[in-house]
């Protein structure tokens, strides 16, 4: 039986790119919402959840660190997918027919140049994927969609120009989620962990818990804060670390960490993507 893989958009999206180039050998599943991707794993429906955590341009995706803690799942890859911009239209249409070009807004301010000279106007869409669709379903050649090449595929467009993203470095990561975790394997380009926590109640307490990973020498490649529960005074931090927690140096780290900590839960220790580097 082939295993699946869901992922949260339209067949198309960058999601499922993601999935298709990180696990070409799965069955991707499209969710409406990043809930129903971890609910579709949770639940044995899928093996894998593939959620985007942060972009190079756009910075963090919004609701994933709120999720990810109590989602039940575990992270056990992570997937740097480069983000082609292309502009798709219907099978022999010419650039210079095209008027509009409908898309997410993230992506139409990503290709704001190319837009500009060409004087097609931007048209917001729900999704870049979705967007691709209804190109296909209006049939009209001066509507234009900005999606991945996988979308053009999938729909029956053509590609009238591709990479034309003004950022030549614009990737996003991903987290590769299941249902257990796998702290077994060694990744020949390291290790990575990552775990949230919540300092306790005492003066200096982020400085004094985030010491024992310069002591120790341990790599902390992104903290981020953000409050849970409604509340000013409850704060939650998000770590990503090098290293594996039974490397000597990370154990000294983690258990000095858990000194000046309420709470900690490691959510996943995964090989390091060699794109990382």
């Amino acid at each position: 039986m082939t295993k699946k893989i869901a992922f949260q958009g339209e067949p198309g999206a960058y999601s499922h790119q993601a999935c298709h180039d990180a696990r070409p050998d799965m069955e991707a599943v499209p969710c409406k919402t990043f809930e129903d991707v971890i609910d579709t794993v949770r639940d044995g429906a899928a093996d894998l959840a593939m959620l985007p955590v942060e972009n190079t341009t756009y910075g963090r995706v919004a609701d994933i660190h709120r999720l990810l803690p109590d989602s039940g799942l575990h992270i056990v890859d992570e997937a740097f997918v480069r983000v082609h911009i292309n502009l798709l239209a219907l099978p022999g249409t010419r650039l210079e027919q095209v008027a509009t070009a409908i898309s997410h807004t993230v992506l139409l301010g990503q290709c704001h140049d190319f837009l500009r000279r060409h004087g097609i106007h931007r048209v917001t869409g729900a999704d870049t994927a979705g967007s691709a669709k209804l190109v296909a379903e209006h049939g009209d050649r001066t509507q234009a969609a900005l999606a991945s090449e996988l979308a053009g595929e999938i729909y029956g467009l053509d590609v009238l120009a591709r990479h034309i993203e003004d950022q030549s470095n614009n990737t996003t990561r991903f987290l590769i989620m299941a249902r257990a975790p796998d702290f077994s394997r060694r990744g020949s380009d390291g290790m990575m962990t990552s775990f949230v926590f919540r300092v306790r109640n005492i003066p200096a307490a982020l400085y004094k818990a985030m010491g024992g990973f310069a002591t120790n020498g341990v790599n902390m490649t992104k903290l981020e804060s953000y409050m849970v529960g409604g509340s000013f005074l409850a704060t939650q931090f998000y770590a990503d670390i090098e290293g594996h927690p039974e490397d000597p140096p990370v154990a000294r780290a983690l258990e000095e960490l858990d000194y000046f900590t309420s709470d900690v839960k490691v959510l996943g220790v995964y090989p390091a993507d060699p794109r990382r580097h």
